[in-house]
């Protein structure tokens, strides 16, 4: 036997103690899992959302696209749209520009302003791009459009999530 005994009052602390721990433990253990379990939850699918739009018809003309995809925030599952301007360059590759002015946040247009044909413009502060999607100097977007990477697949555009140009 130990020289150091136990009292009762030690023993019904440590007894009542081990017991609230293990209560404790059985309610936080299924709010942690609430927590972190869509974490965790392997993610289906690729990076590359479909379009309705066929490869095929592309022109050098810029072409609004929508396109409808998925998104999850935590629980909750929502359909959302989204939109690219799709066309062929000189050299025949597809551009997808996204739509986002990057000044403050608005929807541009091809040829939105009668007064600069051939340019995407934003309504919002007169912001003007190329057609390859590079700011004009003296207008308010500070930087380019953003890119979508895309692929081909089954004759149709699936198109990544949009990207800074490169080299801006």
């Amino acid at each position: 036997m130990s020289k150091n005994r136990v009292s009762r009052r030690q023993f019904l602390s440590y007894t009542l103690t081990g017991v609230g721990g293990f209560m404790a433990a059985g309610m936080l253990m299924p709010m942690v899992r609430f927590a972190v379990d869509p974490v965790l939850q392997a993610k289906a699918g690729g990076n590359y959302i479909p379009t309705p739009q066929k490869v095929a018809d592309i022109t050098e003309v810029p072409t609004r696209v929508d396109f409808t995809f998925e998104q999850q925030d935590a629980w909750y599952n929502s359909e959302e749209t989204g939109t690219a301007w799709v066309y062929k360059d000189d050299k025949g590759e597809i551009v997808a520009l996204s739509p986002v002015c990057k000044h403050l946040g608005c929807v541009v247009n091809w040829e939105g302003d009668k007064s600069n044909p051939d340019h995407f413009y934003c309504p919002c502060h007169g912001g003007l791009y190329t057609k390859d999607g590079t700011n004009v100097p003296g207008t308010p977007p500070i930087a380019p459009l953003d890119v979508y990477p895309y692929i081909e697949k089954d004759g149709y555009l699936h198109l990544g999530k949009a990207e800074p140009k490169k080299g801006a």
